[in-house]
């Protein structure tokens, strides 16, 4: 299957997308497609990358993908596989100017809200109902959820996914580019990476792969490295399964120095590795 664009599948006399996964894994292809994509984790852990960040995810996290931004969800192994409902349409998917009539004029602000994408932070359990009700309904009913799902959804408090924005569709080679880039970096990020080692995936020198990965994510190589790497710090912070210590999430998150750990965290989420465990204790 061609990395990117991606074709939605669109059902026969159906205009808004629903779609259910329960699969082992998600479809892990960067991609990349014309339609919004708002999304409900039902089940699973992991990571989403979405143009240039790293967000991980778990149950009950809902996102908002903008349209044309490459994006994959990569999800933890687990027996019990994953499962996701999603929805995909655009400001036209119901005729131009539909979500411009006069009665809708509460929902139409959602539009400019998801264009750098978001991740809910509240209302989470009413708007997982909303999408579970979507999911079971069809035609006139379907419809009327679905505003009703925007409707809850814009006055909702919403953490940004990402500023880089992209335009234009990206051409299948430089697809399969970044694919090799991200495979590469999510399957090994908990050991030592090169610079020599990434940019031997795509035949490059150091100096230009360095140019051709800033151009492409709006940052270097080495900071989405680290995004990714405390991403999975967080992760292990807030496990119930096993008490690990700082120094053991450190060196599984791939870092060779607790103090450069310590010095990264504190750097993206704004607090050390301990007060994040507190925090997300009382959530």
């Amino acid at each position: 299957m061609k990395v990117l664009p991606f074709q939605i599948p669109k059902p026969l006399h159906e205009n808004l997308i629903v779609q259910e996964d329960r699969v082992p894994t998600f479809y892990g292809q960067l991609h990349q497609h014309k339609e919004l994509q708002l999304s409900l984790i039902v089940k699973g852990k992991g990571k989403l990358i979405v143009g240039d960040s790293v967000h991980p995810f778990e149950d009950g996290d809902f996102f908002a993908i903008p349209p044309h931004s490459p994006h994959l969800f990569s999800n933890d192994p687990s027996p019990q596989g994953v499962h996701m409902i999603s929805l995909f349409f655009t400001e036209k998917t119901f005729g131009k100017g539909f979500f411009e009539l006069p009665v809708l004029e509460e929902v139409y602000p959602f539009f400019n809200m998801a264009l750098e994408g978001f991740r809910l932070t509240g209302n989470k359990k009413v708007i997982a109902a909303l999408m579970l009700r979507i999911l079971k309904s069809e035609k006139l009913e379907r419809l009327m959820n679905f505003l009703l799902l925007l409707k809850k959804v814009v006055p909702s408090e919403k953490q940004a996914l990402t500023q880089f924005l992209y335009p234009k569709e990206i051409t299948i080679r430089e697809g399969k580019r970044m694919q090799l880039i991200f495979d590469y970096t999510i399957k090994n990020f908990q050991h030592d990476i090169t610079l020599q080692e990434a940019a031997g995936l795509v035949h490059m020198t150091p100096n230009a792969f360095c140019r051709y990965f800033k151009q492409r994510t709006n940052k270097t190589y080495f900071q989405f490295l680290i995004e990714l790497r405390i991403e999975h710090a967080c992760q292990l912070l807030v496990k119930d399964e096993e008490e690990l210590s700082v120094l053991e999430i450190s060196e599984r998150s791939g870092f060779s120095s607790i103090s450069n750990f310590n010095r990264q965290f504190r750097k993206l989420k704004g607090m050390v590795p301990s007060k994040y465990t507190n925090q997300y204790a009382f959530k």
